[in-house]
């Protein structure tokens, strides 16, 4: 019974020990880059609100969050519907020039004139630029 006890806990001691396989983390980690830089629009989330000030003119406020583990982007293009009962009635087209690195939020407002009586805005992130040099990103 003891000799069996000891083979169990060496042959379980034996197979925990197993070597980190450098060659393969590397390899997943290019393939999720890949993934990312095709992608941007999956790992780019937007949220924001707007309200009108005393001039008028309506102020969005928002912040775009990289969920993205290894990819950088810029030049994101936000896109903005306005709506009035359900109905579009405008569109806009931003970019921001920012680079956003992984795992960062990149706040921003922007101010619009939009028609009497616009109810609802929706913004939704159209596409981006993958950063691939080490250069823009440590600026």
């Amino acid at each position: 019974m003891k000799f069996l006890f000891i083979v169990l806990f060496f042959s379980c001691f034996i197979s925990c020990k197993e070597k980190f396989d450098t060659k393969t983390y590397q390899e997943n980690k290019e393939s999720l880059a890949q993934r990312e830089s095709g992608h941007p629009e999956q790992f780019l989330k937007i949220s924001s609100n707007g309200k009108k000030n005393l001039f008028g003119a309506t102020v969005v406020k928002g912040k775009i969050v990289n969920t993205a583990t290894v990819a950088a982007y810029k030049n994101a293009r936000v896109k903005m519907l306005c709506y009035k009962n359900g109905i579009r009635v405008e569109e806009h087209e931003d970019v921001m020039p920012d680079v956003m690195k992984p795992g960062t939020v990149h706040n921003f407002k922007i101010k619009y004139r939009l028609p009497k009586g616009t109810d609802s805005l929706a913004l939704s992130i159209m596409s981006a630029d993958a950063v691939t040099d080490t250069v823009s990103l440590n600026k």
